[in-house]
């Protein structure tokens, strides 16, 4: 487990993922093992979304990459490479065409194995500043890969009735619950609030949309995504790709907590 730390904030991160941002002792982060999902956060690369219907193949340049929902970046492990009290790296590193066992196989997948044509490193940093946590990935590889990223928080509820709140439109609980599996989109936005009995607001640079999804009312999970899957159908999800236009690309994440009641 590393802890950044700052007067009145704690930041809990177990092998990359964040598990705890309490600030003056209130948790934002939805904790393993609560009802609702075994995670507090993940990433979605180098695919967002299913592709069961596709016969788990994605289109690539490099003809097709074996795929399942998310990508395959979710079965890599995190390294940690530097730690300090305010900041920690962690850092996945895949070598093109190496088959990665595929942890749904085989109850909710045929596929053993995933792979994909391209290798790449993909580094994920936290930075506290204050009361504020950055979240910085870091996609490295080959000039020209194609590549969804999307970004999978989950946040710990409190009330009966939070409110997801952006520039132009504010959605309820009840409206995110609705939607089910294929998670609630919210296209062209870079900000989004959500207002529990304390607040926080999710800022991010590089993504330009979001999708909310949850299935239970104690947790909601608010990801910021390069594409929203479902815009298309499954054999064409190449369509939603974007490209490596150098040797690498940087995203960024920020939560601001307000804590205290709205």
């Amino acid at each position: 487990m590393v802890e950044l730390k700052s007067d009145a904030s704690l930041v809990r991160i177990y092998q990359g993922e964040l598990v705890g941002f309490e600030v003056e002792g209130h948790q934002f982060i939805h904790q393993k093992g609560s009802p609702g999902w075994r995670s507090s956060d993940t990433e979605m690369f180098p695919i967002i979304g299913p592709v069961d219907q596709a016969g788990f193949r994605v289109q690539v340049p490099r003809n097709n990459a074996i795929q399942d929902q998310h990508g395959l970046l979710r079965e890599l492990p995190y390294v940690l490479i530097s730690e300090s009290q305010n900041e920690a790296v962690y850092v996945k590193e895949y070598r093109a065409g190496t088959p990665v066992e595929n942890s749904k196989y085989p109850e909710k997948s045929t596929k053993q194995h995933l792979e994909w044509p391209y290798g790449f490193q993909f580094e994920k940093s936290f930075s506290l500043k204050e009361n504020q946590l950055e979240i910085t990935f870091k996609i490295s590889g080959e000039q020209g890969m194609p590549f969804m990223l999307g970004y999978h928080p989950a946040f710990k509820l409190q009330t009966q009735h939070p409110t997801i709140v952006t520039p132009t439109r504010t959605i309820s609980l009840d409206e995110v619950i609705e939607v089910g599996s294929r998670a609630l989109q919210v296209a062209d936005t870079t900000s989004i609030t959500l207002k529990d009995k304390h607040h926080i607001t999710i800022q991010t640079e590089g993504f330009g949309h979001f999708m909310c999804w949850t299935e239970v009312r104690n947790m909601v999970c608010i990801e910021p995504i390069t594409f929203y899957p479902y815009a298309v159908e499954q054999r064409e999800i190449h369509l939603g790709f974007d490209c490596l236009d150098g040797d690498h690309r940087i995203f960024k994440v920020a939560l601001h907590p307000k804590p205290q009641k709205s």
